[in-house]
């Protein structure tokens, strides 16, 4: 069934959207009285429901079940990614979105070639952040990933939380060791066509993070995130 966020959580058997949602489900999908939706509401619930009546911009729905969404990982990654040439970005944020990343960090390292001033960020975040959107829609996620504002690489390490991993391209130890403790919340970073330098990733090391390593194949930057995001849902049975 088609998938819709709301922005409050459902006290009744019955629900009314309007705008933008009311008019994607008349006009775009061409729904009629009697066919099933799926609202999110902000907790991560669940609710199937059934159109009762619908207009140009307007639909009634009435709720038939609720329950907590079984989409969402068991744990929490952070991705603090560093901001790749051109569109990569918006590749990088819908797939991950679709492999159940939490929230996405846009960060500027020492090796970015794109450093977009604060204007055009200011226009790209709100961009993103609906991609997020329709790729949590689409894949029928219990959330919306946040799109964090973009910060320095330091910052970034300073805020991340968890267990924190760095993807380094001249080695590190494999994933499935890292993650032998099963932290709960995981902080990891990657970086964009050029890598990271030593510095930054003694910078997370000496936080207590830990430098991990994707294979022995140097992977695009747009790869490298959904690598690594691919293997820790794996290992923590999340991609079952």
């Amino acid at each position: 069934m088609p998938h819709f966020f709301i922005d409050e959580e459902i006290v009744a058997n019955e629900y009314t959207l309007y705008g933008e949602d009311g008019r994607h489900i008349a006009k775009s999908l061409r729904m009629n009285k009697g066919e099933g939706l799926t609202l999110c509401s902000p907790s991560g619930t669940v609710h199937d429901s059934i159109i009762e009546d619908i207009s140009a911009d307007t639909v009634s729905v009435k709720i038939l079940s609720s329950k907590l969404s079984d989409a969402e990982p068991n744990i929490e990654v952070t991705l603090y990614q560093a901001l790749p040439k051109g569109d990569k970005m918006e590749f990088i944020i819908q797939k991950a979105v679709e492999l159940g990343v939490t929230k996405i960090v846009p960060m500027i390292s020492s090796r970015c070639i794109s450093r977009p001033d604060k204007k055009s960020l200011s226009k790209k975040i709100p961009r993103w952040q609906k991609i997020a959107k329709q790729a949590a829609m689409q894949s029928g996620r219990g959330i919306i990933p946040k799109i964090g504002k973009c910060v320095s690489f330091k910052e970034a390490v300073d805020s991340a939380d968890g267990k924190k991993i760095i993807f380094y391209e001249l080695g590190g130890e494999i994933v499935r060791k890292i993650l032998g403790n099963k932290p709960e919340k995981i902080s990891i970073f990657i970086g964009s066509e050029g890598g990271f330098s030593s510095e930054e990733v003694a910078l997370v090391t000496e936080s207590g993070g830990q430098k991990a390593t994707l294979g022995k194949r140097i992977l695009r930057a747009e790869t490298a995130p959904l690598a690594a995001l691919t293997i820790i849902m794996y290992e923590t049975g999340n991609m079952e």
